[in-house]
């Protein structure tokens, strides 16, 4: 998703959990293009630096969520976001938890709280919406590379 949010320029938006005692974010993804990358105690992370980004002149938002603790800060994160009129999609294959059992629970719970809960490659293909724009090859190609990976997380994760 962040290869992806570069060549379709979404604006990424990170948080980190009390980094200084739970650590940072993982030095394998490469978050140089993110817009505002905040720490935070808070579980969720609407959190008036992240919602500065949002002016409600600009309307609703769609808003993708990917994350650890599924159960935790992404739904809560996503319930905040929802109470805040944004859309919001969750993506199945791009949330985690360190007690996997969480992740159906929370994304059913997410799907009745309005929460659209879906994969990244449906996620993609739904934000081109055609395969004539200049950037789908470059998806395509992404999505390619990436299958393995995202159906051994799907299928690791998602067990509903």
């Amino acid at each position: 998703m962040i290869k992806a949010s570069q060549i379709l320029n979404i604006p990424i938006y990170a948080t980190t959990q009390l980094r200084d005692k739970l650590g940072g974010t993982c030095s394998e993804l490469s978050l140089d293009n993110v817009v505002e990358y905040v720490d935070k105690s808070a579980f969720s992370m609407w959190v008036p630096d992240i919602q500065k980004h949002f002016k409600p002149e600009d309307g609703p938002h769609e808003v993708v969520i990917v994350g650890i603790e599924s159960h935790i800060c992404v739904t809560q994160t996503a319930i905040d976001l929802l109470a805040s009129g944004h859309k919001v999609y969750v993506l199945a294959d791009g949330v985690s938890s360190c007690n996997p059992q969480e992740v159906p629970i929370a994304l059913d719970r997410l799907r009745k709280e309005g929460a659209v809960v879906t994969t990244s490659e449906s996620f993609l293909f739904e934000c081109m919406g055609d395969a004539g724009i200049s950037e789908f090859r470059q998806i395509s190609a992404l999505v390619k590379d990436t299958k393995s990976s995202t159906k051994s997380a799907l299928e690791t994760l998602c067990k509903i």
